[in-house]
């Protein structure tokens, strides 16, 4: 309960975002692997010569204890557990975009704990200099699950059976994947749907074989995924969207 007082010791844990608090301290907003989202207040964090100074950074690995039974707790240590290369550039803003959906998209000490594997998956690969887009792509897919939104990517809606690697598909959200010559059949005009995604039946495949190495599946995934987010985020902005794209047009 969130309410109950409690002590956690030794906890795999990302910061997510910081802001200042009082005269020198911190408040953290933490992704722990056991917890979720939890915010922290880290007291005397701004001091010149605190502990936490130089440990309390957004895509490094952490360990940390806290204690506290309100909706802030009260951090009581944080380790740095190494190995991660810090972020830069255009991994960096990527990296921002994963922690804005966790936090936009997560309810406060809600565990999500294969999320949180997914998450570190991803700040890892971002570190390694991998190719962003599939990185995103696979953070998004595995966050959209986590939340309830049951894709079934590989079967046709309706019980219409497995996605035929050559159809063409459109993806009805309350449905799933449709094939054009259904909707038809339907007397339904694919036009008249608005802004849906429409996929090749090997996008979809290849979505959940978790395999994004065509340009296709990459363009196409990325188009479907967008479409899940906004719809989640209500259509609301984010911010580190809009620097991506900026940073594009450059």
């Amino acid at each position: 309960m969130a309410g109950a007082k409690q002590r956690v010791e030794q906890q795999p844990a990302w910061v997510l975002h910081t802001y200042p608090w009082r005269e020198t301290s911190l408040i953290v907003e933490v992704f722990a692997r056991d917890h979720g989202r939890v915010a922290l207040v880290a007291k005397g964090a701004r001091r010149p010569h605190s502990q936490l100074r130089g440990v309390l950074m957004a895509f490094q690995p952490l360990s940390m204890d806290w204690s506290g039974g309100g909706e802030v707790k009260t951090l009581v240590r944080a380790e740095w557990q190494g190995g991660q290369p810090l972020l830069t550039g255009r991994a960096l803003i990527c990296g921002y975009y994963l922690n804005e959906l966790l936090v936009r998209l997560t309810a406060r000490e809600d565990p999500h704990p294969q999320l949180f594997i997914a998450y570190a998956k991803a700040v890892r690969a971002l570190g390694r200099g991998e190719s962003e887009p599939p990185i995103l792509r696979r953070f998004e897919l595995a966050l959209l699950q986590d939340l309830g939104y049951e894709a079934g990517l590989a079967n046709e809606a309706d019980g219409g059976g497995t996605v035929r690697p050559e159809g063409r598909y459109i993806y009805i959200i309350e449905r799933g994947p449709l094939r054009l010559e259904t909707l038809e059949g339907e007397g339904v005009d694919p036009a008249a749907l608005g802004d849906q995604a429409l996929l090749s039946g090997q996008t979809l495949l290849d979505m959940a074989a978790d395999d994004f190495s065509r340009a296709e599946t990459l363009a196409q995934s990325k188009q479907l995924l967008r479409m899940l987010i906004n719809l989640t985020l209500g259509g609301q902005p984010l911010q580190s969207r809009r620097v991506l794209k900026e940073l594009q047009e450059l």
